[in-house]
């Protein structure tokens, strides 16, 4: 049996805590009566918009009626979500768009559409200002899927929601049943367009409740600070000999073990995610291990970039957590993987928050080296003491260096074993890069978490004066 569906003010009184929305713009309605428009007329044309407050926090929202002319976005509908922007942004706080929506309103033509464009503006001046989240519950299709791009996170519900540039039908070759590339799926796996996908729509609802929580109101907010009664000093010695995963690892350090991971479905060898550590959100990016390697890849790196610039605009603390031997290497990779490279390590190097590497496992090469090294702007580097931080693994290096003595020894094995053990100590350990100054100490892994929150408490008053420029140019 399929999920019901909530209507348009439903959503929003499920979502707002008891009693708080206030409804903004309610007697607007369509200028345009041509087309038979005039005997549609809808309260609101197809479009709730207000404020509210979740957990005690003040929240702009927008919900679109499906049942109103099919929630398409006409000229006043476009001008009602503009204008909320414009009071989002004056008074610094979130908003959220609950898109359900047939596309643009072919009756209105070039004023909705004119009008749909200001939607876009706004994103544009909003972003990086307060936080923008799409909640996509049913049609979300070509420019509402730019609006739900231009947002920093995306939830999708799962049966009906479909969010697409172009219908899957249309695109050549293609139909919906061999590939529904509207749906949750593809979009989360595939697309990485969605960050959440959830089952019901009072699941994606309660998920907005969480992500907000955990957000600042705005770029200048410093609301993102919770009590914390979980013990600072708390020591996690399951760590001492567990399996690397960047997951558990997350889990364990942050408080009351709050995780949330953006994008979990897609690009999953490397991690994104919000942890809390003494009370205060920090973002975290990790490599994971995906059938048995460790590698960096495009869509990851492209997946880190944008997660790490949410971060930075709005003062989030960043924790990276490397463990990553190389890039993967193929064709498809090849094509991108220099730019994605590029961007990725500019973002890095650019951050003004503070921002903390954990060498959990091996770090190998150029992979290891823009993972947040001290090279690229880490703040402070720490490091477990079986990590392994250098070009390549001390057995690769050492048939590489020794192939001619390897050769002609009758004892390969032995040589081998001596040479490798010589070299991991001298090169490419641990203790190795903290000698050289490239790691600041070298703690035991059930120690994690308090090292971290004593680094992060000493890194409270970073400033970083801008350079004046227009933008980079990667």
């Amino acid at each position: 049996m399929g999920n019901s569906k909530m209507n348009a003010r439903e959503r929003i009184d499920y979502l707002f805590d008891d009693h708080s929305f206030v409804e903004v713009g309610g007697y607007v309605s369509a200028r345009n009566t041509d087309y038979n428009l005039g005997a549609k007329k809808v309260e609101g044309d197809g479009v709730i918009t207000g404020y509210g407050v979740i957990n005690d926090r003040m929240v702009y929202v927008y919900s679109q009626d499906a049942s109103a002319l099919g929630g398409s976005v006409g000229e006043m509908h476009a001008k009602k979500i503009a204008s909320l922007y414009d009071l989002a942004m004056k008074t610094g706080a979130p908003i959220i768009g609950m898109l359900d929506c047939a596309g643009l309103r072919l009756q209105e033509a070039t004023d909705a559409l004119h009008a749909f464009g200001t939607i876009f503006n706004k994103q544009a001046q909003a972003s990086g200002m307060i936080p923008q989240i799409s909640a996509v519950f049913g049609m979300c299709g070509g420019g509402s899927a730019v609006m739900s791009a231009m947002s920093d996170f995306t939830l999708m519900e799962k049966e009906n929601g479909s969010l697409f540039i172009n219908s899957p039908n249309a695109l050549a070759g293609n139909e919906e049943s061999r590939q529904n590339t509207a749906g949750a799926q593809f979009q989360s796996e595939q697309a990485g367009n969605v960050d959440f996908v959830c089952e019901t729509e009072e699941a994606l609802l309660d998920q907005l409740r969480i992500l907000v929580d955990v957000l600042p109101s705005d770029y200048e907010a410093e609301d993102v600070y919770f009590d914390n009664d979980d013990d600072l000093n708390r020591v996690i010695p399951e760590l001492n000999d567990a399996a690397y995963d960047a997951a558990y690892i997350l889990k364990s350090i942050s408080d009351n073990n709050m995780y949330i991971e953006t994008k979990a479905a897609y690009a999953k060898e490397m991690v994104t995610a919000f942890i809390r550590l003494n009370g205060e959100t920090v973002g975290a990016v990790a490599n994971q291990p995906v059938d048995g390697e460790s590698v960096l890849t495009r869509n990851g790196l492209e997946k880190a970039e944008r997660f790490i610039k949410f971060c930075d605009a709005f003062s989030i603390p960043l924790l990276t957590v490397t463990n990553v031997t190389g890039l993967r290497a193929n064709a498809h990779e090849e094509r991108k993987q220099a730019l994605a490279l590029a961007k990725f390590t500019t973002t890095l190097a650019q951050v003004s928050v503070p921002c903390i590497n954990l060498i959990a496992g091996e770090a190998y090469g150029t992979a290891a080296e823009v993972m947040n090294s001290k090279a690229i702007g880490a703040d402070f580097v720490l490091a477990w003491p079986q990590a392994s931080v250098g070009m390549m693994d001390a057995e690769q290096a050492v048939r590489i260096m020794y192939a001619e003595e390897i050769n002609t020894d009758k004892n390969k094995t032995a040589l081998i074993a001596e040479k490798t053990a010589e070299y991991a100590e001298g090169q490419s350990s641990a203790l190795a890069a903290a000698k050289r100054g490239y790691i600041d100490d070298i703690i035991e892994p059930d120690a994690t978490r308090k090292r971290l929150i004593a680094a992060y408490e000493m890194l409270y008053g970073k400033k970083v004066t801008p350079v004046t420029k227009k933008h980079t140019a990667v």
